[in-house]
C-alpha cells in the first residue's frame, strides 16, 4: 500500500511534530526533508560547494539531527535551498521515499507542490511569526542557547522571505492543501486535526 502525506509550512509552525505523530499513528515512514538541506548547509559551512555537498550527501550526514538544528546550520540550509541544482540533486531521493510501500509522511516547504503533487493528503501548517519565534526561542533555550526574542523573530521573518520569494520551488500552499493554523492550538489539538484528516482520506 502506498499512501503519501505531504506537509508544508514555515519554520517552527509545528509541521515536524505533526509529521512524526501522524507517521507513528498510522505506521508510516517519516522524512523531515529540511534535514537534507541542513545537512547540505552543514557541509557548506565546512567549506564544500553547495552543489557538490548535495550530490555527495549520504545517510551518515543525517545521523545526528540535533547537530543540524543549530542556528548557523539553519541559516546555511535556507541559503542553499534557493539553489536550483541543489534542489534537483535532492529531488529523486525525496520522491523515492514518498512512494515507498507502507506509506510515508514528508514535511518541508515544497512537498505538496513539487515533490509529491499527487499526495493523497496535503497539509499546510502555519502560525504567526511571533508565535513561531517564541517557540524557536524556547527550543534553543532548552538546548542551552541564549538568544534574544527580537533576534529570533528577525531570523524567522528573513527565512520566510527567502522561502517564499525564491525562484526555485517557493514555499506556498498547494491549491488542494488543507491549511492548519497552529497559532492558538495546543500540540495535541494540532496533531488530532491532522490525524482526523488523514483517517478520513484513507477511508475514501
Amino acid at each position: 500500500m502506498r499512501f503519501t502525506v505531504a506537509i508544508d509550512g514555515p519554520a517552527a509552525a509545528g509541521k515536524g511534530t505533526i509529521g512524526r505523530a501522524v507517521a507513528d499513528r498510522f505506521g508510516f515512514a517519516h522524512l523531515d526533508t529540511g534535514l537534507l538541506y541542513r545537512a547540505v548547509g552543514a557541509r557548506l559551512l565546512r567549506g564544500e560547494r553547495a552543489i557538490d555537498a548535495a550530490r555527495g550527501l549520504t545517510p551518515d550526514d543525517l545521523a545526528n539531527p540535533d547537530a543540524l538544528r543549530i542556528p548557523d546550520v539553519a541559516q546555511a540550509a535556507s541559503k542553499v535551498a534557493v539553489i536550483p541544482e541543489v534542489r534537483e540533486a535532492l529531488l529523486e531521493f525525496q520522491r523515492a521515499f514518498a512512494h515507498r510501500i507502507g506509506g510515508a509522511v514528508l514535511d518541508g516547504r515544497d512537498i505538496g507542490t513539487v515533490i509529491c503533487p499527487r499526495a493523497e493528503v496535503k497539509l499546510f501548517v502555519t502560525a504567526s511569526p511571533e508565535v513561531r519565534a517564541q517557540r524557536r526561542m524556547e527550543e534553543m533555550a532548552a538546548k542551552g542557547i541564549d538568544i534574544a526574542y527580537d533576534d529570533v523573530l528577525a531570523d524567522v521573518r528573513a527565512r520566510d522571505a527567502r522561502d517564499t520569494e525564491r525562484a526555485a520551488a517557493p514555499m506556498v500552499a498547494a491549491e488542494d492543501a488543507v491549511t492548519l493554523d497552529t497559532s492558538d492550538l495546543s500540540i495535541a489539538a494540532a496533531i488530532a486535526a491532522a490525524v482526523d484528516l488523514v483517517a478520513a482520506r484513507r477511508e475514501t
